[in-house]
């Protein structure tokens, strides 16, 4: 026997109705009602199996509801006058549950699935309810069970059957009908029949989710990435860690899978991985699986089946372990559906589902991801047969075009010679890998000697741009080689490399020196009639200029450390005057090289503070560049100059700059100089009124390539903020608070007034989205960075935007903290009384919400006298600022409506009085409550006058709750008079000065007052 009161069995049904969805609540639902049978109250029992089936549906064991609902038809059948209307309602509504459950339930035969549809039918047209929730019931059965003739009746006698109050709402009609338009293969009409619901304006408490999931494939298979992008930022927030929502969240899995995002797949996979283990729906875990195994197959695929994954019942699993253990138990459900349907429709969508391929190559989403390792080497094989000879004017050609790309210093150049490289192979003493094939020895011996010296030097600079050990010895490989072949102006700027390389690995300026005068040696030393000859000279001397520059600054920094110093001014001036003896001797010959120059004494204009010396600088270097033929050389100091005029409040001069900058870019191979040039441009247009929407395209796009650089933590993490705040530009909340939780941890390690801007940031974001508690979270954590400030003005702004989201979260007692703390820096402020009164009256309603009590009316009361007061006190310095007048004004207005809350919890209906206050007041009380209230109100409506029309609305307000108060004191006709004056005043005003709304309702109002 049950040993739960009635109460406690109540209580616990209120509790339950509001708990999260999943395997808890249904336990405990069941609980109570197993409870409520054993109590013998029908009522009660009807409650609970309500409740139970409710409990059901939002978890992944909604195919358990049909055993209470089974029940609680039988108590409708034996008694059905003990119902009320509002619970017939409810069981009639749970039928469609229970037809959806039918279907998804493999293990109830094809007979009895009918025979459940066929009573859904006879008993709504018993009822007097229209046919068509049955016949999307019937729709949805036909589907699964690939009866397509009936399904297509079904839906056009879905859509011709009248809607009633036992119709779905339109948000869930839409889903399907434009689901049923996917699964027939019309994409582009299931978007369209969805985009209400897309576009926000038919809603419901499951849609757009599952909308928003639904329509990501489709978008992608028309091309409409972009869309796709936002559903999916939009939509996996809405899905995420709800059970009902499971197969929302595989299609989301899926779309990561099947765009190149698969380490964000992997995220959410372990965000759900207690979900993972086999569902009590079986339907639900086909469709959840499914998505996972999507994004288990294409990480097999790219070599990642090593990786560990999620446990799967407790056990650990690799990726491609978890891969088998889920398909196998895939295809087991599939084919328990095909069984008892009789075809083979299910497990058909399902293997097709499964083996789909990826729908783009990658789709960036702005949001940081642990990028992938590298796949495990694969296991030796022979070295692939070298090109026939058939392919020798083709590999001619190659090599030309490498060398022409690395004569003009084409960012193109290293892939043209590591094409090269592949093609011909390379021995160990050319500085490449060792050869296994004698067949390749064989076409590197027929190759060109010289091509397999270009192959070595290629190598040997690709070692030297890495740092690596050897590439001081792979360069003087390279120049011996040249140097054999007589190739002599080849071999003089690998002389010029050596100073490089001596410089990069730590060598002393001395040794430096001596390569570098060896380097102008040997370009000197060429023949006078070599066409190189002057450019081997010019290099030489610009690279000992620029490592002069750097040999300097070590001696300098060597200096200091013993004392004697040499003063950064004099080392700017000696390296900016060689610099610009060098732009005098080359200005005609070689703009390319005087362009680098130029560039480098524009940036020692700014490191001087002189923006426009440096403006003028860069310009030049970007324009000789150009006229060069070597537009990607321009890139840089485009892309500089853009940011110095930016931080000189030339915006278009600045945009202009990028712009072209990134025109120029196309040719660039660096990650890094792609995503700079694009952010540098996402962060000027995001200072445009229009910008928003390009700059949050471009921001994507730097992220991306910052990604593809390594500098996910550091450029990718200042991409994605600027692209949170483009989102949030364009009202795009959700997306901006996506992408900002992404890379918040990188971009609280950049410096505390960064942290402090983005927690912030993201607190007035997730209050947007109205999420109070997360909210109020990131204003505290921000409030926790700036505690030891010496101005408290930051620290309580942001006490104060936490207090006012716990209490929005309905935290009391937590939110009177806050309020309190932020009152007390307010005051230590000494310079912020609104925020001060703001801070009291929030204190002061507090007092009173959960119980409008006389110690909490006291309390509310004082507190809105010390809010006044503080005004005052500030009034005496600024007796006519219209802001303090203005919340002077408030305060009144809102102790009136503190009052008039006290006032109400007194004036009960006859069947409320058992829950009236403890305290009653008598009527000579209530008047005087009254009485004041007008008066408050009449006050604050008088400054409101003085204010003028801004404060119209306010004025208005206050007027008419003294109106009816009037008329709650038996003086109708004061109140009256009091709108009839403002009405007659509003009337001689010019036309559009009043708010179209204000003079109707004040004319209502009167009329209700005297009629």
């Amino acid at each position: 026997m049950s040993t739960m009161t009635r109460e406690e069995i109540e209580q616990g049904l209120q509790d339950n109705r509001f708990a999260p969805g999943g395997a808890a609540r249904n336990a405990h639902a069941e609980v109570l009602a197993a409870a409520a049978e054993t109590s013998g109250d029908s009522e009660l029992f009807r409650e609970a199996l309500d409740n139970l089936i409710n409990a059901y549906l939002y978890s992944s064991e909604s195919t358990k509801m049909l055993v209470p609902f089974a029940r609680l038809l039988q108590e409708y059948d034996k008694d059905p006058g003990a119902f009320s209307k509002g619970e017939v309602h409810s069981l009639f509504w749970q039928f469609k549950w229970v037809a959806t459950a039918i279907s998804e339930s493999p293990e109830i035969p094809l007979e009895s699935a009918t025979g459940w549809l066929d009573e859904m039918e006879r008993r709504y047209r018993i009822a007097g309810y229209s046919e068509r929730p049955v016949r999307e019931s019937e729709l949805w059965f036909a589907d699964v069970i690939g009866d397509d003739e009936r399904a297509e009746r079904a839906y056009a006698r879905w859509q011709a059957a009248d809607r009633d109050d036992m119709s779905d709402c339109h948000a869930c009609e839409l889903n399907g009908q434009g689901h049923y338009a996917m699964l027939r293969g019309d994409d582009a009409r299931a978007l369209e029949v969805w985009q209400p619901v897309l576009a926000g304006d038919k809603t419901c408490a499951e849609e757009p989710h599952r909308v928003l999931a639904t329509a990501l494939l489709p978008l992608l298979r028309l091309g409409r990435f972009d869309e796709a992008r936002a559903q999916h930022l939009r939509g996996y927030r809405m899905a995420r860690g709800k059970e009902s929502l499971l197969p929302s969240v595989g299609k989301h899995i899926e779309f990561c899978a099947l765009t190149g995002n698969e380490p964000r797949g992997l995220e959410i996979l372990a965000e759900h991985a207690a979900h993972v283990a086999p569902l009590a729906n079986v339907d639900d875990r086909l469709a959840f699986h499914g998505g996972v195994l999507v994004l288990l197959r294409r990480l097999r695929d790219l070599g990642h089946g090593h990786l560990p994954a999620v446990p799967y019942q407790g056990v650990p699993r690799t990726v491609s372990e978890l891969y088998e253990v889920l398909r196998a138990g895939a295809l087991d459900i599939a084919r328990r559906f095909d069984a008892r349907n009789g075809t083979t429709r299910v497990s058909e969508r399902f293997l097709a589902r499964i083996d789909g391929a990826p729908l783009a190559d990658v789709l960036p989403l702005g949001l940081r991801s642990t990028a992938l390792p590298q796949p495990a080497p694969a296991a030796p094989v022979a070295a692939p047969a070298p090109a026939p000879a058939a392919d020798g004017a083709a590999l001619t050609e190659l090599v030309r075009r490498a060398r022409t790309a690395r004569d003009l210093g084409h960012p193109g150049s290293d892939g043209l010679w590591a094409e090269v490289a592949a093609r011909v192979g390379t021995r160990p003493e050319d500085g490449g890998s060792p050869v296994d094939s004698v067949g390749l020895v064989d076409a590197v011996d027929a190759v060109d000697p010289l091509v397999r010296v270009d192959v070595a030097d290629h190598r040997a600079l690709a070692a030297a741009r890495a740092g690596a050990a050897d590439a001081a010895a792979l360069v003087t490989a390279a120049r011996d080689g040249y140097r054999a072949l007589g190739r002599e102006e080849r071999a003089a700027l690998a002389e010029l490399r050596l100073a490089s390389v001596a410089a990069q690995s730590g060598a002393a300026p001395g040794e430096i020196r001596e390569l570098l005068a060896v380097a102008l040696r040997a370009a000197e030393a060429l023949d006078p009639g070599e066409p190189l000859r002057v450019r081997r000279i010019a290099l030489a001397e610009l690279s000992a200029i620029r490592l002069e520059s750097y040999l300097r600054s070590l001696e300098a920094t060597d200096a200091h450390e013993h004392g004697h110093g040499h003063g950064q001014e004099r080392g700017h001036g000696e390296l900016a005057a060689e610099l610009t003896a060098f732009v005098a001797a080359y200005a005609q010959s070689l703009p390319d090289l005087v362009a680098e120059a130029e560039e480098m004494l524009g940036r020692i204009a700014l490191s001087e503070g002189d923006p426009e010396r440096a403006v003028s600088l860069l310009a030049a270097a970007a324009a000789r560049a150009i006229a060069a033929g070597r537009p990607w050389q321009a890139v840089d100091p485009l892309v500089l100059r853009a940011g110095v005029l930016g931080s000189l409040d030339r915006p278009e001069e600045a945009e202009e700059d990028a712009r072209s900058g990134l025109a120029h870019a196309g040719e660039l191979t660096d990650a890094e100089q792609q995503a700079v040039v694009r952010l540098t441009l996402a962060d000027i247009l995001l200072g445009r009124a229009d910008g928003a929407a390009e700059a949050a395209e471009l921001a994507l796009t730097a992220a991306h390539w910052f990604d593809q650089a390594g500098l996910t933590a550091d450029g990718g993490a200042q991409a994605r903020l600027l692209l949170a705040r483009a989102y949030a530009h364009q009202n795009r909340n959700a997306d901006a608070a996506e992408v900002l939780r992404s890379t918040l941890p990188d971009l609280l390690e950049h410096g505390e007034q960064q942290a402090l801007a983005v927690r912030e940031f993201l607190g007035d974001l997730l209050r947007e989205l109205g999420e109070p508690r997360e909210a109020a979270e990131q204003y505290l954590l921000a409030a926790e960075l700036v505690k030891g400030w010496e101005d408290p003005r930051p620290q309580a702004g942001l006490a104060q935007s936490a207090a006012d989201q716990l209490s929005e979260a309905r935290l009391t007692p937590e939110a009177v903290a806050a309020y309190e703390r932020a009152l007390e820096l307010h005051r230590l402020s000494r310079d912020a009384p609104v925020a001060e009164v703001r801070v009291l009256r929030s204190l002061a309603w507090l007092a009173i919400r959960e119980e409008v009590t006389a110690t909490g009316v006291a309390r509310a009361r004082a507190l809105m006298a010390e809010a006044a007061g503080v005004l005052e006190t500030a009034r005496g310095d600024a007796p006519d600022s219209p802001e303090l007048r203005s919340e002077l004004a408030q305060t009144w207005h809102q102790l009136a409506q503190v009052l008039d809350r006290w006032v109400s919890v007194h004036v009960q209906e006859d069947d409320d009085e058992d829950s009236g206050p403890a305290e009653t007041l008598g009527d000579a009380e209530l008047t005087a409550l009254r009485l004041e209230e007008v008066l408050l109100w009449d006050r604050a409506a008088g400054v409101y006058t003085d204010l003028g029309g801004d404060h119209l609305a306010e004025r208005f307000q206050c007027l008419n709750n003294a109106a009816w108060t009037e008329r709650e004191l038996g003086r109708p006709e004061a109140g009256a008079a009091r709108l009839s004056a403002l009405i007659e005043e509003l009337r001689t005003w010019p036309e559009g000065t009043v708010p179209e709304w204000i003079l109707p309702r004040a004319e209502r109002t009167v009329g209700h007052l005297t009629g």
